[in-house]
């Protein structure tokens, strides 16, 4: 289900930067984008905070031009409340497949689209 709105397609907008391999080698662009408040847990079960997240994303799969990156499909969306998207997507990476959630919310002085929260849970080759 998705309400497409000018907040949900913000969102996406900002979702994509993330997988975009400049914004995930540079952590000034990557920290315009995370919310300092901001959590995610991974594929792996492992949960990451902002400041880890900051420290170890130019090295994560996605951050290399000539490397793999991230192939998003099946986005959906709803505005949650005022400044806040809920986003559902899946990628592929090098044949390993995950379905995604987002948390996407704006406030502050700067009011800005920010992550607030990521989970990632692995689909197991064989699943539609």
């Amino acid at each position: 289900m998705s309400h497409e709105t000018d907040e949900v397609s913000e969102a996406i907008a900002c979702e994509l930067r993330l997988m975009d391999p400049s914004v995930r080698m540079s952590r000034s662009f990557a920290r315009e984008l995370l919310d300092p408040e901001f959590v995610e847990v991974g594929a792996s079960g492992r949960r990451w905070t902002c400041d880890e997240m900051l420290a170890a994303l130019p090295d994560l799969d996605g951050a290399a031009d000539d490397g793999p990156r991230y192939e998003p499909s099946k986005f959906a969306g709803v505005v949650l409340a005022p400044g806040l998207v809920h986003l559902t997507f899946e990628t592929t990476m090098d044949g390993s497949r995950a379905r995604r959630s987002s948390l996407w919310r704006k406030q502050g002085a700067d009011a800005t689209w920010r992550m607030y929260y990521h989970q990632a849970t692995p689909i197991p080759p064989d699943s539609m």
